[in-house]
């Protein structure tokens, strides 16, 4: 392990940012309709749950990385397969992350710049951040979350002040009862994001005071949950239903209807910079876990070693992971969750849980 340390306030930010990521980005739980704010908030209480196992797992190994104990707990062999493909998931979900910011870029703001370039000059960044450590990440997350609520506030006033929203687009609320609602839960909104949070479990070690772990984790999904959820339903209320589910980022498009006094509009700016800085978190996240990982997998000394052949990896992952953004978001929506996240955020956990629990039982 790194030889670092962060704050719980440190710790809050990071998941927060991570949690707000490319969730802010897409149209998250639009199959529960006007009812999709709703989905994203009973997505949070699932995400509650599997917190307490990520934390509980933390509790009885407080001191050592998940790829270390997942060999305690299921053997040597199982475990650096277990902890081996992790390594591989959170690699391939910071590339999923990656091509979601670099498709909105070329879409909206830099048409003739080739995919790749874009993803490329984000990864530089990354790159260099994650060399520098758990801390210096931690500490830019303390500066830019400043500047992300600075920009989420003036949005949010410059939307109601524009008059773009339109409360009965949200009505009636359970039109079709609870099943769509329950449908995106368990299709989407307890996966993404709240069931990313395993990330996190590679991060607890570093935590400087372990018994704010849980408080610190949970307050931050719960706000996250409710600014997601809020950018939810003013998406709909300014665009309605319809347009929100065509739209590829519903967010964009909500911003372009901002115009106020006729002359302050065309704020995509603000946007971009916010995603911007959301992506470069969860990405860097990701990717830090997939490095320290590796590094605690297969003892290597010098981590650093492992930034730049793992930032490769995960840039050309990103290229090659479809073939455009249509099969792209697809395959995030509707395979990603069942295939990946069910097994990797709830199954494997679980199953850890209880074999930990009778590992432990005379410590309890």
């Amino acid at each position: 392990m790194e030889k670092a340390k962060i704050n719980a306030g440190q710790l809050f930010v990071l998941i927060l940012l991570f949690e707000l990521g490319s969730a802010l980005l897409l149209p998250i739980a639009i199959e529960a309709k006007q009812d999709a704010w709703l989905a994203i908030l009973i997505g949070m209480a699932g995400g509650y749950l599997l917190f307490f196992v990520y934390h509980r797992l933390y509790q009885f190994y407080p001191d050592i990385l998940p790829t270390e104990y997942a060999q305690r707990i299921m053997g040597k062999v199982f475990g650096r397969v277990i902890a081996f493909l992790y390594i591989i998931y959170f690699a391939y979900l910071a590339a999923r992350v990656l091509r979601d910011f670099g498709e909105m870029l070329v879409t909206f703001f830099y048409t003739e710049t080739p995919l790749f370039i874009l993803n490329a000059l984000l990864m530089v960044v990354i790159v260099y951040t994650i060399r520098k450590g758990i801390e210096v990440l931690a500490r830019t997350g303390e500066l830019l979350f400043v500047i992300i609520y600075l920009l989420a506030i003036s949005g949010f006033i410059l939307i109601v002040a524009s008059g773009s929203i339109n409360i009965n687009n949200l009505k009636p609320v359970l039109e079709e009862g609870f099943w769509p609602v329950m449908k995106a839960v368990f299709t989407e909104t307890w996966y993404i994001p709240f069931g990313e949070a395993i990330v996190f479990a590679m991060i607890f070690p570093y935590l400087n005071n372990p018994k704010k772990a849980k408080i610190t984790g949970l307050l931050a999904l719960g706000l996250s949950s409710i600014n997601l959820a809020l950018v939810m339903a003013i998406n709909i209320s300014v665009l309605g239903v319809n347009l929100t589910s065509r739209s590829q980022f519903p967010l964009l498009s909500t911003i372009q209807t901002i115009q106020v006094a006729e002359f302050l509009e065309r704020l995509d700016v603000f946007f971009m910079i916010a995603l911007t800085i959301c992506a470069f978190f969860k990405i860097s996240v990701y990717m830090y876990a997939a490095v320290t990982g590796t590094a605690n997998l297969f003892h290597v000394k010098e981590t650093s070693q492992l930034v730049y052949p793992i930032g490769i990896v995960i840039l050309f992952l990103s290229i090659i992971i479809a073939s455009n953004f249509s099969e792209h978001f697809k395959e995030g929506l509707q395979v990603v969750p069942l295939v990946l996240h069910l097994p990797f955020q709830v199954i494997i956990p679980l199953l850890f849980l209880v074999i930990a629990f009778i590992k432990n039982r005379k410590k309890l």
